[in-house]
């Protein structure tokens, strides 16, 4: 494509069936909004579009699950993640939603487009049904066994385990998620799009068209599904709730969510379009726009395969130039989980964290999964905020705003003559836009996150070596050359983190006092300006632009995954199922005292086995007790406990055990003496009684 006119810019819809993480965050909406910022800044046209996705079986079972209805879940969670966008600097042109009826008027005239066209097929097949809940199953309500990679917990629509798509049918042992029953197989009809029929142009399109400008990750999940032999693809399922089929026959029928979803981008751009005065149709028909679409690697079939199919055969619509998805961010080495609560929520992380959205934005940044899954752990997330942000670039402004300040009274000095490190180091300076520019062209804005954190490094080099703090106590004209230049890289700063940092951006500029049209310097300008900061221009206050997070700080978040990775090992604990029912006489035959442990050694080659001799108050006796992966042997002497005395001796390797320690466990499974000296009482279920050991 030849220099476009126009961008359209589209994010993954985000599901409205809870709030959203850093994982979104890292894998779509901050390099998306990097670009966007990035292209304003140089002058384009663009829209940046999105809006929350709100139909589909998720938010039904969540709706049921709460007794509340599925437009009561999509308005509360649509506005907690508009919120959080707007919180985070996402600057959106236009955040919608698709149960605007905007978007059910657009969704249902591309449906009906495409069934003028004929460009699908009706066909009656056999679709899982849940006679109890008498209704078809949808993928979402249909659990199983995943055909490929054996996840005893696939959907019906896809894997979270190994991100393959399939069929509900295709599970093995599928089970309803409504009543768990095994359902049965019912006839239904359908709306099918034959993707097999776009083989030709998406291996054209894509396989030859886009081999070298592509992702490798994206590129290759592609041509895999390509391979494989591509099959009509159902656009319309059994269900209440979404946009009803607008055709003969689709009573009691919606659109597929992923046939609805991406036609979410169209209607939102209508939405942003109608309310500035625009005309929508050049962002999304003209060959002079670039359309680029950001999402995570689960939605890469979608968006480069089924939708451009979908708008190839509506026929008037440009198709995307680039879909530079990323792959999963994990959390502290384990899968993101909404369902396990193990994630960082963006709401609770400001709460922790307020003012410190840029923090986070860098770190995510920094450590973005773009080729491959990447590990976000507290660790890094400290370290890039303390070695980087604050001792880096925090520290340069710093100190270039104190020593104008105490020098010139905040007035930026007069230079004289430039040496060769000063020509240098402005030459570099103006060299910085193209070369963050390239990277975020690339998509690489890891890469182009690092180049200005280089250019924050090249001025604190600059200060430190020029050292103007000893230099005015003997020559004061050329300390104002060397605040002169060390001003100009700021001033440069300010410009080129606005993409990445946008709040300290603001800030920064607030510090230099930039807002006047004057001295306000464009991406491009600071390239080709002769002054960034002109001499006499009077600059603020210092303000620190970033502060260092503590240990403790970290350890407070750490615990709280902690406390998430406990209750998750506690809710999923297995309960052993009641014993055979005793009588009272049986009860009456246990002979239970109170005794005290005298000596205790390890058995030898055991892990779990202590050798104990414990005086029971009517003899001592030797009991050997599992215990020793919870106790030392030198802790639990002079332990008073509670032996069941006249329990079968029974030889336990070599040595003879007479008797039993009673225990119980905690709910996370840590085992405790049932003591006479303390307050602990054996609770409903916790006493376990078994062969000569201890209740363990």
């Amino acid at each position: 494509m030849n220099k476009p006119k126009r961008y359209t810019i589209t994010t993954a819809l985000p599901y409205t069936n809870g709030p959203i993480h850093i994982g979104h965050l890292a894998g779509v909406y901050v390099p998306a909004d990097i670009y966007a910022r990035y292209l304003r800044l140089t002058g384009h046209d663009v829209a940046f579009i999105g809006g929350s996705d709100e139909h589909g079986v998720p938010i039904t079972i969540k709706a049921k699950n709460e007794g509340v209805s599925p437009q009561d879940i999509v308005d509360k969670y649509h506005a907690i993640i508009k919120k959080s966008f707007e919180d985070f600097g996402i600057t959106y042109d236009n955040y919608s939603r698709t149960s605007a009826p905007i978007h059910h008027k657009t969704a249902s005239e591309f449906f009906k487009t495409l069934n003028e066209k004929g460009a699908f097929i009706e066909e009656t097949s056999e679709q899982l049904y849940d006679a109890e809940a008498n209704q078809f199953l949808a993928d979402r309500f249909v659990v199983g066994t995943c055909p490929k990679c054996g996840n005893e917990e696939s959907y019906g629509d896809q894997c979270e385990n190994c991100g393959t798509s399939h069929n509900a049918t295709d599970l093995i042992n599928p089970k309803s998620a409504i009543t768990g029953n095994v359902p049965t197989l019912k006839q239904t009809k359908h709306w099918f799009l034959p993707l097999d029929k776009h083989e030709a142009f998406l291996k054209e399109w894509i396989l030859e068209g886009h081999k070298k400008d592509w992702k490798p990750n994206v590129y290759g999940q592609v041509k895999s599904w390509i391979d494989d032999g591509l099959r009509p693809r159902a656009v319309t399922r059994d269900l209440d709730w979404g946009i009803p089929v607008p055709a003969e026959g689709g009573e009691g029928k919606v659109l597929y969510v992923w046939f609805d979803a991406p036609i979410g981008y169209i209607s939102s751009t209508k939405e942003w379009a109608e309310r500035e005065g625009k005309n929508w149709e050049p962002y999304w028909k003209d060959k002079d726009t670039k359309l680029v679409h950001f999402i995570g690697k689960d939605n890469i079939v979608f968006h480069c395969i089924i939708f451009p199919a979908m708008l190839k055969a509506e026929g008037s619509y440009i198709l995307p130039e680039n879909v530079p998805a990323n792959e999963f961010l994990n959390l502290e080495g384990n899968k993101l989980s909404t369902s396990k609560n193990w994630a960082v929520w963006l709401p609770e992380y400001l709460e922790d964290f307020p003012g410190q959205q840029d923090v986070l934005r860098y770190a995510l940044n920094a450590n973005a999964p773009e080729t491959k899954d990447n590990d976000f752990t507290w660790k890094d997330f400290q370290a890039r905020n303390n070695n980087e942000l604050v001792a880096i670039f925090g520290n340069f402004i710093n100190r270039v705003v104190v020593l104008t300040n105490k020098y010139y009274d905040g007035i930026v000095p007069e230079p004289s003559n430039f040496n060769t490190v000063d020509e240098e180091t402005l030459a570099a300076v103006k060299a910085y836009p193209d070369v963050i520019a390239s990277s975020i062209e690339r998509y690489r804005f890891r890469e182009a996150g690092q180049e200005l954190m280089n250019l924050a490094r090249l001025g604190n080099k600059y200060l430190a070596d020029a050292e103007p703090w000893k230099v005015i106590k003997e020559d004061e004209v050329r300390t104002k050359t060397i605040m002169y230049v060390a001003l100009q890289i700021a001033s440069a700063l300010a410009t080129l983190s606005e993409p990445f940092l946008p709040f300290t951006s603001t800030k920064l500029k607030n510090i230099l006092n930039l807002s006047s049209s004057t001295v306000e310097t464009s991406w491009n300008e600071v390239s080709t300006k002769k002054a960034l900061l002109p001499a006499n221009h009077q600059i603020g206050k210092a303000e620190l632009l970033f502060s260092k997070i503590e240990d403790e700080t970290i350890q407070k978040q750490l615990d709280k995954l902690e406390a998430s990775k406990k209750a998750n090992e506690i809710a999923n604990a297995t309960v052993e199922p009641q014993k055979d029912t005793i009588t009272f006489e049986d009860f009456t035959k246990l002979d239970i005292r109170v005794g005290t442990i005298l000596e205790a050694e390890k058995m030898p080659k055991t892990k779990k086995l202590l050798k104990l001799k414990v005086d029971t108050g009517i003899d001592t006796r030797t009991i050997v007790s599992g215990i020793a992966e919870s106790f030392t042997a030198e802790e639990v002497v002079g332990k008073r406990v509670t032996v069941l005395v006249n329990l079968a001796p029974r030889a336990l390797r070599g040595v003879e055990s007479q008797g039993m320690i009673l225990m119980t466990e905690t709910p996370d499974g840590k085992l405790v003496f049932v003591n006479p000296d303390t307050s602990t009482t054996l609770s409903t279920g916790d006493a376990k009684v078994g062969n000569g050991l201890q209740v363990s």
